[in-house]
């Protein structure tokens, strides 16, 4: 009985434990939270907006935590609060990714829950609330999360006083602004401190210095990441943030102000990820980078870096990730990859890597991804793959890689992504290419590549085919269409041949793009009785290809966005497409439309469209008022090469969005548009009868990169305005009437990006524009040409949505003594002509300094004096043309300095003296130097003396006597003084025998003779007659 009493008594008091002293069994007991903390949540909860869509931006359907919190419930119990198990306090708040926003205010019922040790607010939208200092109030907190939140202001000080934390997320507040002080407060307190994310937060108050100087301090940082957060430096990357003694992580990428060498490192370091990329870094990667190893990924991509890559860092032991893409990294990939090793993505794209591709990449069994394209890669692709069994995506392109693809390939079962686009290989396209079972992508574009039209395309997973610009022959394979997941397929500029009828294209129902252009042989009907579904179809290109009763095409394209017919004697659009609604862009160039009617209507028809290109066509008469109809957000219009005339409406003011205008090449008339779009980038009116003054309002086009008004009738003087267009690169005011001195604005800089500069044929007056030589910067800058013909042409805004070679920019120049139209501008090509004009006075010294130029016209004009010696300092130019002028002088010797000259015109001036000889000089014949009768010496047929002075600038303007001053030598002279000295004696000789004139004849000490008064004579002889009359 005593052992019952005894054990009812245990059982009493351990069941008054349980319920009064262990919260955690509350709920089973009815044992609620803390009322003001219950309160307080559902206070905060209520000052939040909800948002109505369940589905959050990453793509899973999302159920909102708060949506358990109701009143009169246990907050315990809460989705996304935890309570301490003894005290019952609330000490977790996770509402991480919850779909709500609202201003926090600092009178916040949040601030109340003061037992907090875990707050997680993250991705919460707080309407750029100020970071408030209360958050340093949560003394318990360890864990604090407030990445994504847009807060704004200054990190307080405050946050220094969490001294307990343990993790520190504010990442990608972009307008949360750290100092230097308040940082290293709280790595000084905050000494349990391992995870600490400050990415995308404002630490460029923060001295270069300093950074190194505060981490120093923190001994149990884990992971620290301090991406894209305004770091700035120069010399070299301080090497004490990688040897911090328990880092693991290090994240600094996107400060593009870190500059310096990466560090040596002489410490031993527990680094397993390095993250160094998009930053500043120059100079090779270090040796010491080898003491790394303990690494599993290491990303110093888009630096600065070259030299080669140290064989070291490719057989460090535990590295599973590698990128060094988008540096300067040049020599051989080391031939040292282990048989031992954990690599698993290799990206080394985008450098200047060369030679064969090592054999020992086949030791890389566990590689997933290999990127190396955009390097000088050469030679045959190496048999290396058949161990790569889990390899999921390869990219060999733009390349110099030749010769066949391997014939066959086993163990890439898993590859998705084969790209060997750009390269120089050939061959047949070997069946395993288009057979694997899981290749979503293809990309061998751009080869020398030919097919077997048999052979069977049996990808079932192939959703991207590209096999543009090969050597395909013959017809399409009936294999293709068999594709049913394709939605990419692109075959244009190939040889493809034979009859295909459009309606088998509809059997591939996922199909967005479909590239057929550039197949002249290559024939499709469109003649059907039946209405096929082309529903996904985004991109239709049909360019120079046969198209067969086209006007009957009958589909349903919904979803056209993009479509190129050019170049195809079309002269109608079927109805179906000219009712399409969303279409963006297209293009109907190269074709035999003379109306612009059904155009028209097809623009109207289309909300979204952007671009328009109608050129090449026999359009005639005017542009009819339902232009002024279109609505959509136009930025591209293309009526050149028509036969258009009428005025250009003024409605083309309203399209506020165009960034390309050309109408060249028409019989448009009248004046200008009073304004054009502020966003206008090209403005091409060549050719045309346009009359008046240009609209001033084109000084606010400050995105304006060419202007071309050449062949017009415009009559004003120089539009100085324009010096104000700083990204001005090509301007062409050509045969018009324009007249009178060029002067220049007061301002800093003068077309500083000038590269075209075509104002001949006008009536320009007055001196060259001295102060325009001296401000064009884009033409002192000699720029590097990669081998990628992409690089070769100017690069102008044709827009996100239109396809590769829409944006036609073409401009007609002089060069080499003939005229020529650049359909694309080279970027080396840079000109002066000002030619055909009234310019007088000298060739200014300092046009010597613009190296880049390859063509310069002075000729046609009034200019004197000599040709300046600065101009043999231009060793790329091509082409001279000073004729047709009043030069005098010699030629200057340094003229021969212009390696590059291929085309020389001195003719019709007054230049005298020999004629340099060597390099190029010696190419020229008679007809660069006819009209100037002072030279002599080869190609001349007129010898210079037997030893003629040489003259290597010229002469001074002291030496009055110079023989190049009066075009004669001694020999003249001497002959001269002899005949004065005999004919002056017999004059002197005659004087003195005279007597006249008397004061010369008294000058040298003569006696003139008395001089007889003739009238007093003759009064005496007349009054000795009249006195003699009476005697007689």
């Amino acid at each position: 009985m005593k052992q019952y009493q005894s054990f009812m008594g245990w059982l009493l008091l351990c069941m008054h434990l349980l319920i009064f002293h262990f919260p955690s069994f509350s709920s089973s007991f009815n044992f609620l939270c803390h009322n003001d903390e219950s309160s307080a949540l559902l206070q905060f909860k209520s000052s939040f907006t909800i948002y109505t869509n369940p589905y959050i931006d990453y793509g899973e359907p999302y159920h909102l935590k708060t949506a358990t919190w109701k009143n009169g419930s246990d907050c315990c119990a809460w989705n996304g609060v935890t309570c301490d198990t003894i005290s019952g306090h609330v000490i977790g708040l996770n509402l991480g990714r919850e779909r709500i926003k609202g201003t926090l205010h600092p009178n916040s019922t949040l601030f109340h829950l003061t037992h907090l040790q875990k707050l997680n607010l993250s991705y919460i939208h707080f309407l750029d609330s100020p970071f408030h200092f209360k958050f340093g109030g949560f003394l318990s907190l360890t864990h604090l999360d407030l990445s994504y939140c847009n807060f704004k202001g200054e990190v307080p000080i405050q946050i220094s006083h969490l001294s307990k934390l343990e993790s520190l997320h504010l990442s990608w507040n972009d307008e949360l602004v750290w100092k230097e002080t308040t940082l290293k407060r709280l790595v000084q307190n905050a000494t349990n401190l391992r995870d600490l994310f400050l990415g995308g937060t404002n630490m460029s108050s923060i001295r270069p210095n300093s950074i190194d100087f505060i981490f120093n301090q923190s001994s149990s940082l884990v992971t620290l990441n301090l991406q894209q957060t305004g770091l700035s430096g120069t010399g070299n990357f301080k090497k004490s943030l990688l040897c911090l003694p328990n880092i693991q992580e290090l994240d600094i990428s996107g400060n593009d102000n870190l500059e310096g060498q990466l560090p040596e490192l002489s410490c031993s370091t527990s680094l397993r990820i390095l993250d160094l990329s998009q930053c500043q870094f120059k100079g090779s990667i270090p040796l010491s980078f080898s003491n790394l190893t303990h690494l599993t990924s290491l990303t110093i991509s888009s630096n600065n870096l070259n030299g080669s890559i140290p064989s070291s860092l490719l057989t460090l032991p535990n590295l599973t990730y590698l990128s060094l893409s988008y540096n300067d990294l040049s020599g051989q990939i080391p031939n040292v990859f282990p048989e031992s090793n954990r690599f698993e993505e290799l990206d080394l794209s985008n450098n200047k890597i060369g030679g064969e591709i090592p054999s020992s990449l086949s030791n890389l069994q566990q590689l997933t991804v290999l990127h190396l394209s955009d390097n000088l890669f050469s030679g045959q692709i190496p048999h290396v793959f058949s161990r790569m069994t889990q390899l999921i995506e390869l990219d060999f392109s733009f390349n110099k890689l030749e010769g066949p693809l391997p014939n066959k390939i086993t163990g890439f079962q898993n590859l998705t992504y084969l790209r060997l686009n750009d390269n120089l290989l050939n061959g047949t396209i070997p069946l395993w290419c288009l057979s694997l079972p899981s290749l979503r992508e293809v990309d061998v574009s751009n080869n020398r590549l030919t097919w077997h039209v048999d052979d069977a395309f049996s990808s079932n997973s192939l959703e991207g085919l590209s096999l543009n610009n090969n050597m395909l022959q013959g017809n399409i394979p009936e294999s293709i269409f068999t594709l049913s997941k394709l939605k990419y397929l692109s075959l244009q500029s190939n040889n493809l041949s034979g009859l295909v009828n459009i309606q088998i294209f509809s059997k591939l129902q996922n199909l967005t793009k479909l590239s057929l252009s550039q197949n002249s042989q290559l024939s499709l009907n469109f003649e059907s009785n039946v209405s096929y579904s082309f529903n996904q179809l985004e991109i239709l290109e049909l360019s120079s290809v046969n198209l067969i009763k086209f006007h009957k095409l009958q589909g349903n394209f919904t979803n056209l966005e993009i479509l190129d017919l050019s170049n195809n004697k079309l002269n109608g659009m079927p109805k179906c497409l000219i009712e399409t609604g969303h279409l963006q862009y297209f293009n109907l160039s190269q074709n035999l439309f003379t109306s612009t009617d059904q155009l028209i209507e097809m623009a109207v028809n289309n909300e979204y469209l952007f671009g328009i290109d109608l050129s090449f066509n026999s359009l005639n008469g005017d542009i009819p008022l339902e232009v002024c109809n279109i609505t959509s957000e136009l930025e591209f219009l293309n009526l050149g090469h028509n036969n258009l005339t009428g005025i250009i409406p003024q409605c083309f003011s309203n399209f506020h969005s165009l960034k390309f205008l050309d109408l060249q090449m028409n019989k448009f008339h009248g004046t200008l548009p009073s304004n054009f779009s502020k966003y206008i980038t090209i403005l091409n009116l060549n050719g045309n009868l346009l009359e008046g003054l240009l609209p001033k309002s084109l000084s606010h086009c400050k995105s304006l990169n060419i202007l071309n008004l050449g062949s017009n009738r415009l009559e004003e003087k120089f539009p100085d305005w324009l010096q104000t267009l700083q990204d001005l690169k090509v301007l062409v005011l050509r045969d018009n009437r324009f007249h009178g001195p060029i002067t220049n604005l007061k301002i800093k800089h003068l077309f500083p990006s000038l590269v075209i500069f075509d104002i001949s044929g006008n009536r320009f007056s007055g001196f060259l524009p001295k102060a325009y030589f001296q401000n064009y910067e884009a033409m002192k800058i000699v720029n590097q040409v990669g081998r990628d013909s992409s690089f070769l042409y100017m690069e102008f805004w044709c827009g996100i949505a239109f396809p590769v070679g829409a944006c036609k920019y073409s401009v007609t120049v002089t060069t080499k003594g003939n005229e020529m139209t650049l359909v694309r501008i080279p970027k080396l090509f840079v000109s002066i002509d000002l030619s055909r004009n009234n310019f007088e006075g000298e060739i200014p010294n300092g046009i010597g300094e613009l190296h880049a130029l390859k063509g310069l016209n002075l000729s046609h004009n009034r200019l004197v004096g000599y040709i300046p010696q600065s101009i043999g300092n231009l060793t790329n130019l091509e082409s001279l043309d000073l004729s047709s002028n009043m030069l005098t002088g010699v030629i200057p010797a340094e003229l021969t300095n212009m390696n590059s000259i291929e085309v020389l015109n001195l003719s019709n001036n007054n230049l005298t003296g020999e004629i340099p000889q060597g390099r190029q000089f010696d190419t020229f014949t008679n007809d660069s130097y006819e009209g100037n009768l002072g030279l002599c010496g080869f190609p001349l047929t007129k010898k210079c003396g037997p030893e003629p002075e040489q003259h290597h600038s010229p002469p001074s303007t002291n030496n009055i006597w110079s023989e190049e001053k009066f075009e004669f030598g001694w020999k003249p002279v001497a002959i001269g003084y002899g005949c004065g000295f005999v004919i002056g004696i017999g004059l002197g000789y005659l004087v003195f025998l005279i007597g006249k004139p008397r004061w010369l004849v008294m000058l040298f000490g003569g006696q003139p003779k008395r001089r007889v008064n003739r009238r007093r004579a003759r009064v005496r002889r007349t009054n000795a007659s009249t006195q003699m009359v009476p005697m007689s």
